[in-house]
């Protein structure tokens, strides 16, 4: 069977192949700038509070923290996707999905979180056949007070423009902001337990490290 790496590593390789040299440069000029400039050190660290929330689903019902965490039986895995126009990060939610049952026997709850609006983020569950919650995190609220936030360079918007993504549509508001891809396990205390965040959005963290994660609660 494939890996999750080994997927987006096929993502990659097509982007470089079919995607036009002038966007192609901006998208790949992008990552390194990113993960230059990103400051890793100002996200949330291991040890401290999750911050509280509720945000709508994919159906525009609340979801809040305190209920993920009465529901669970050892803890939460919340993973931050940029939006269901990335194809990375398509690929890292089919791959949770598919480890779902194996994340609920180890009695942890899979939530996902992007800063696009209910509507879309029901294209998303519907699109992947998603049995976890899509949280809306609109103007990322959430993800800002994690330091996961940064606003897209200027030449990403010719990207967006090239491949058809309204990004004021999807998210609701024209920060052009996203968080950095995120995988973050919560102990059944509210305590963040395990980090990983990555600038560079064509590498995801393969779910059976966040199993290992569950393993450890």
């Amino acid at each position: 069977m494939t890996t999750q790496t080994e997927t987006l590593v096929g993502i990659e390789n097509h982007v470089r192949t079919n995607v036009p040299a002038n966007i192609r440069d901006l998208i790949f000029s992008a990552v390194d700038d990113l993960a230059a400039t990103f400051d890793l050190s100002a996200v949330i660290k291991p040890g401290t509070p999750f911050p509280g929330f509720t945000l709508s689903n994919a159906v525009g019902a609340d979801v809040s923290l305190d209920g993920l965490l009465a529901g669970a039986d050892k803890g939460v895995l919340v993973t931050f996707y940029r939006g269901e126009w990335c194809p990375y990060c398509n690929t890292a939610l089919s791959f949770l999905q598919r480890h779902l049952d194996d994340f609920a026997a180890r009695g942890v709850t899979v939530v996902a979180v992007s800063p696009e609006l209910p509507n879309t983020s029901l294209t998303t569950v519907d699109k992947h056949a998603l049995r976890y919650e899509v949280l809306s995190d609109r103007g990322n609220g959430v993800a800002r007070r994690l330091g996961l936030v940064w606003r897209q360079f200027d030449s990403l918007g010719e990207v967006s423009r090239a491949l058809g993504v309204d990004q004021v549509a999807r998210n609701g508001d024209g920060s052009r902001e996203l968080p950095v891809p995120a995988n973050i396990m919560i102990d059944k205390t509210g305590v963040i337990r395990n980090v990983h965040a990555d600038p560079d959005w064509s590498k995801r963290l393969e779910p059976s490290t966040m199993l290992q994660w569950a393993d450890a609660l």
